[in-house]
């Protein structure tokens, strides 16, 4: 019997030696591995290509280099974990709508700031330690909080960040949870099965 999956297939035997029946199973690892290496040079080639046509060089050092980078992007982007996610699409929508909104209020108010002639600045780090449980959902709230003028998240650590701040008022949405408590919800994980 023949059980295909999205990523494998698999070999089911049912021998009899002795009287007892065992089950083999075995993992169709050479397909797996073609699959993922056929993406990953796919991937790299797609990337090289990108880098020639922005980087307009073709001297050895540039070439050497587009191949390098390619390859590392390539790499850290081709799905390796058999955990995968969803996003609930309309949570998603209103989510970026609210993003966007607080965006355009947080760049008003970092204008006002520049504008004004004492220039109210008060920098400040900020460590938060974040209660979202998925990675997903951290590296989005990392990126929200970049996405923000006047917040820039410096380092993510597991569930810690290490967040940049220009003032208390751009700090509000990070202190307060408010980004947080938006982006809870939005990645569920399903089985891979």
């Amino acid at each position: 019997m023949r059980l295909t999956h999205r990523h494998a297939s698999y070999n089911v035997f049912a021998p009899t030696q002795l009287g007892k029946l065992s089950l083999i199973v075995q993992l169709d690892v050479c397909h797996m591995k073609h699959n993922y290496y056929y993406t990953l040079m796919l991937k790299t080639c797609v990337f090289f290509l990108i880098w020639l046509l922005l980087s307009e060089s073709f001297d050895g050092m540039h070439v050497g280099m587009g191949i390098v980078v390619a390859f590392g992007v390539a790499w850290l982007n081709t799905e390796r974990a058999a955990v995968r996610v969803s996003i609930h699409a309309w949570k998603m929508l209103v989510y970026l709508f609210w993003l966007m909104g607080r965006i355009l209020q947080s760049g008003f108010h970092i204008s006002r700031i520049i504008l004004h002639p004492d220039l109210p600045i008060a920098p400040k780090m900020i460590r938060h330690q974040c209660e979202l449980q998925d990675d997903p959902s951290v590296v989005l709230l990392g990126n929200s909080i970049t996405l923000t003028p006047g917040t820039i998240t410096v380092e993510v650590d597991a569930r810690d960040l290490v967040v940049h701040t220009i003032d208390d008022s751009s700090a509000d949405d990070v202190i307060s949870r408010r980004i947080e408590q938006r982006i809870d919800g939005l990645f569920v994980a399903r089985d891979v099965t």
